[in-house]
């Protein structure tokens, strides 16, 4: 398994050598707030709004400090805005009162934050601090299980099987070409199975999976 698993990463590396995090930050901080944003929304989108967004508020004092329906204005062209709003305020004075304003670098700790899940505080690790993390959100979810590299009904336990088979070196490079692939190639309604380099290798394509 693990030599099938180097090799379709070994494909994928040659298809995407651009894969990398699509959100544009400038720290953490900004990378913790694009994140929690990104959910349900395009990375496309939350760039568009974070552009604006992070000229304004660029700390967790910053933003601790608006009221909710000044947030909501701000981020109102994102998905669930106004759940994502009282997050932000919420993990930024979190932020201030624990963390003495700087963004924790372990999982345990981002996951107290409200709003972050094993996603987001995967993503952050990851790109932010260097940790080898596979962050599973719907496009890792989806292609992992379609190629076979993954056979589990929800994210957690894709994760973990991703955890297993993937060398730990490749972890955090594994979780952007699978988003590339998905984003790219291996879409949710309308995969492009004709042009893809896994095909072959395809649990979804050979009818082994729906």
């Amino acid at each position: 398994m693990r030599n099938d698993v180097d090799e379709i990463l070994n494909v994928l590396e040659n298809t995407y050598p651009d894969a990398q995090c699509e959100l544009i930050y400038e720290n953490p901080f900004q990378l913790l707030i694009a994140t929690v944003l990104s959910a349900q929304t395009t990375d496309k989108k939350v760039n568009q709004v974070t552009e604006k967004l992070f000229k304004k508020y660029n700390t967790p004092q910053a933003f601790a400090a608006l009221e909710q329906q000044k947030l909501e204005e701000e981020i109102r062209e994102i998905g669930l805005y106004k759940n994502k709003a009282k997050n932000i305020i919420a993990l930024c004075r979190m932020l201030i009162d624990e963390y003495n304003g700087e963004v924790p670098k372990t999982m345990e700790e981002l996951i107290k934050l409200p709003g972050v899940g094993r996603k987001t505080a995967n993503v952050v690790l990851s790109n932010a601090f260097g940790v080898p993390a596979i962050a599973v959100d719907t496009h890792v979810f989806r292609v992992s299980n379609r190629i076979g590299i993954a056979e589990s009904k929800d994210v957690e336990g894709t994760e973990e099987q991703l955890m297993k088979s993937i060398p730990k070196k490749r972890w955090s490079k594994a979780h952007h070409l699978l988003i590339f692939h998905g984003r790219r190639t291996c879409a949710a309604r309308k995969p492009k199975c004709e042009s893809c380099p896994l095909a072959p290798r395809c649990k979804y394509l050979n009818g082994e999976q729906q």
